[in-house]
């Protein structure tokens, strides 16, 4: 049996009725859905989310604030403690921590960074059963980073000693059983600016293929044009996984099922699919579609292309459980409105699917 079908026989009770669980769904709580889908969140700390996940009791005086602009317009951005956390595992089964895409763990001296001191408060507050996926840091997998409002190439892209010793040894200490994997997002690219597909996975491989499978890696790449067989065939042969990405520019996630040979390529035989973006749309446009994240946004959830990504995240939990692997589900605000009204959109759909099986 593998480690994902071993883990998801924990997630069912067998004498609960489809009903019962649906009441816990609408209770946004997650964990009997099915035993292939593991549902989270992209980020946690939303103060739209108290009343849904957080109890308001607990909650609603313990509320910071931050201003944020974006897209020529500012954004109060709510936010509950980290302690909070605990609360968070209530009702999802594993979190992204995505803070950790902007810097390292350990400073280039190996003193630990601010972000270090905030995954270990995550970690004190949060259960020992715990998932947590991480977002490796940017400086690493993006060929190009922005600086003084300006593209620039990255010095520091695939260079495996400083990744080692800044981020993935320190978070395989500090995280231990609880880290469920490392995502690896990289920037979209255009085709004229790119290598070709082969030539992009052999410099690809020089970095992953020395790293082993101490942590398992999903990567999530954000051009479609290199999508080709040689890539998956190679995340097939390091046991590497394919993030399954709803995001602006990338194809819809049936096309990259198919485009994937219908293989889930992951070692552990998990998958990770990031509902990140309605597609076509910009993340500043998404954002101010969605804020404040409190409750879904007809303008983005009753649409054909939010429909279209609740089947095609069925779909896939269906796949997984022809394969004996497990779906990890990041929802996120900005594709829906809410990311926990999304989860629970997803899981009545899967319900329904399981009425009709049963």
């Amino acid at each position: 049996m593998s480690d994902a079908e071993s883990d998801a026989t924990t997630h069912r009770t067998p004498d609960q009725s489809i009903e019962d669980i649906r009441r816990e769904v609408d209770d946004y709580r997650f964990d009997h859905v099915h035993p292939n889908a593991r549902f989270g969140t992209a980020s946690d700390r939303y103060g739209g989310w108290v009343g849904q996940i957080y109890p308001e009791s607990a909650y609603a005086t313990k509320i910071s604030e931050r201003k944020r602009r974006l897209g020529g317009e500012q954004f109060t951005e709510r936010r509950v403690p980290v302690s909070s956390v605990r609360d968070y595992f209530d009702h999802f089964g594993c979190l992204e921590i995505d803070f950790t895409f902007y810097r390292p763990l350990l400073e280039s001296d190996g003193s630990p960074s601010n972000n270090y001191g905030v995954l270990q408060n995550y970690l004190d507050h949060a259960p020992e059963d715990a998932s947590f996926l991480l977002k490796a840091p940017q400086q690493f997998f993006a060929r190009t980073l922005r600086r003084g409002g300006n593209y620039v190439d990255n010095e520091d892209f695939l260079d495996l000693d400083v990744y080692r010793r800044t981020f993935h040894e320190p978070a395989l200490d500090l995280v231990g059983d609880r880290l469920a994997g490392i995502i690896f997002q990289q920037e979209y690219q255009r085709v004229r600016d790119s290598p070709s597909p082969e030539a992009n996975v052999e410099a690809l491989d020089d970095f992953f293929g020395p790293l082993g499978r101490d942590a398992q890696i999903h990567i999530e790449l954000r051009s479609e044009h290199f999508l080709e067989p040689v890539y998956f065939d190679w995340l097939e042969e390091r046991g590497l996984g394919h993030v399954f990405s709803h995001w602006t520019w990338l194809p819809q996630i049936r096309k990259q099922w198919t485009m994937s040979g219908e293989r889930l390529t992951a070692a552990n035989g998990e998958v990770v699919t990031r509902l990140l973006t309605p597609r076509n749309v910009k993340y500043a446009d998404a954002y101010a579609q969605a804020y404040p994240f409190d409750k879904p946004v007809p303008e983005i959830c009753d649409t054909e292309g939010a429909r279209d990504m609740v089947l095609d995240v069925t779909a896939l939990v269906y796949r997984a459980e022809a394969q004996n692997a497990l779906v990890n589900i990041v929802a996120n605000n900005r594709a829906w409105g809410n990311a926990p009204d999304l989860a629970r959109a997803i899981s009545h759909r899967i319900l329904d699917e399981e009425e009709k099986r049963s």
